[in-house]
């Protein structure tokens, strides 16, 4: 699974590349806290519904609190035919713009 870090992740929101879609796979109340502005949220329970939706010309960024959720999101992804990658460390690591 490929991994990118936050500052990496920071690098390609930055670079408005409308390709890049960053999902937010933590519940309610966290999201609640301070999500990425440009992170969609789906809670990882309704990401198989979500997937439906979703574009699989895109690549797909997945971000937790630690990484451990948006890992499993990611493998869920690849296994469906789109291209994700997670974000090391989540949240817990991500030092940039929050809303």
């Amino acid at each position: 699974m490929k991994e990118y870090s936050p500052k990496e992740v920071n690098e390609l929101i930055k670079s408005n590349d409308e390709n890049i879609v960053v999902i937010d796979v933590r519940e309610n109340e966290e999201v609640a806290a301070g999500k990425i502005p440009e992170a969609v949220h789906i809670p990882l329970g309704e990401l198989p519904e979500a997937a439906g939706g979703l574009n699989k010309e895109k690549q797909y960024i997945m971000v937790c609190r630690s990484g451990a959720r948006s890992s499993k999101a990611t493998e869920f992804m690849e296994a469906s035919g789109f291209i994700a990658v997670n974000m090391a460390g989540g949240m817990l690591h991500w030092e940039y713009a929050i809303n």
